[in-house]
């Protein structure tokens, strides 16, 4: 009976998650008199694809969407290579002020986005005057704030699996020659394996749904904003175009479910291994 329970509260929880995804499917493909109607309807007699087109013609869209991937893809790479060692040292060496970094670690995830925002405005004014690159109106910008958004998370989430790894295992590569170097790449980076990728897709989906700090670094530079910024076009004053947004945010999630399918093995390992450590 209490098995019977559970999986019904499961279900119950997962349908609740799982319908506001439902609704925006259905939303992009129902026709625009179905979408606006006073009295909606979980299903249509009539799919229409009107609203992925109107969402795909908008102009600089492909544009638009190599930019996401960029950032995306650079935040993935740049995080899973710096958490990695900075776990490795958190973990495996012991100097000064170590606690408190990784206190420091813990208070910086309790600080909410909207409360940084003003600052790293001006933070990226700064540097763009010294490093173009990552000032404002540049997707360098947004690498690196989303960078240091998704560091500390993952470098405090893999710490529970380079911890995992025997020290033993290190002793005995030594023994057998190995150098510091060659044991990280070669034995202890294919073992925290399941923690990087899950790390990694949270940094993937934290860079690539981001609006705020694209709307707030990319002032200008059209050329430089991310797909977000393009459903902004089909917000009107008078009466926003529901099929095309609803479109666009169908098609941004596909890169998303891509990326799961491929990781999805490692992930949920990863997962199991975060909760037990």
């Amino acid at each position: 009976m209490r098995r019977w329970l559970t999986e019904g509260f499961v279900l119950i929880v997962a349908a609740v998650v799982a319908f506001p995804l439902f609704w925006m499917v259905l939303s992009a493909f129902k026709p625009e008199d179905e979408i606006i109607s006073a009295d909606p309807v979980p299903w249509t007699t009539r799919p229409t694809l009107d609203s992925f087109t109107r969402a795909l013609t908008v102009a600089n869209f492909g544009r638009y969407f190599m930019n996401s991937i960029i950032v995306a893809l650079i935040v993935v790479a740049l995080s899973i290579l710096i958490s990695f060692l900075a776990a490795t040292a958190l973990t495996r060496f012991r100097f000064r002020s170590r606690t408190t970094l990784l206190i420091m670690l813990l208070v910086v995830q309790m600080v909410p986005v909207e409360a940084l925002t003003v600052p790293l405005f001006f933070l990226m004014r700064s540097v763009g005057d010294s490093v173009p690159v990552f000032g404002l109106n540049h997707l360098g910008s947004l690498v690196l704030v989303h960078l240091a958004f998704s560091l500390p998370f993952a470098i405090w989430m893999l710490r529970g699996f380079v911890a995992a790894v025997p020290v033993e295992l290190e002793e005995a590569a030594t023994l057998d020659g190995a150098s510091r170097f060659r044991f990280l790449w070669q034995v202890l980076f294919p073992l925290v394996a399941p923690g990087l990728v899950a790390t990694s897709v949270l940094s993937f989906i934290h860079a690539w749904n981001d609006f705020l700090f694209a709307k707030t670094f990319i002032i200008s530079a059209v050329e430089n904003q991310t797909l977000p910024l393009a459903l902004q076009v089909f917000v009107k004053p008078d009466q926003n175009d529901w099929g095309a947004i609803m479109a666009g945010s169908t098609l941004m999630t596909i890169p998303v479910l891509i990326f799961f399918v491929l990781v999805q093995r490692r992930l949920v390992s990863g997962l199991a291994g975060a909760v037990k450590g």
